[in-house]
């Protein structure tokens, strides 16, 4: 299997939205789940969110099982989530 090169190119908007078009309708939720719930992940922090956190793991579990099952590499992972702090190597 060759594995698709990560990129630091900005790709414009116009060329996301219309490769991002071309996907199968129930990718594209599959897509914005992920997104959403990558996000809120980030975002809830501290022991009052221990259910909340628990809740989006598998929304985000599920998400992922819909994107593998279309493309193994459109999985997303800790290293696609926003917001996390990443260490240089």
């Amino acid at each position: 299997m060759i594995a698709f090169p990560r990129t630091t190119v900005p790709v414009p908007d116009a060329v996301a939205d219309l490769s991002a078009s071309q996907l199968p309708p129930h990718i594209r939720q599959a897509v914005t789940d992920a997104g959403d719930a990558g996000r809120l992940l980030t975002e809830t922090t501290g022991p009052q969110y221990a259910e909340a956190r628990q809740l989006l793991h598998q929304r985000l579990a599920q998400a992922n099982r819909v994107l593998a099952a279309h493309n193994p590499h459109r999985m997303y992972g800790w290293g696609n989530l926003p917001g996390l702090q990443r260490k240089e190597r």
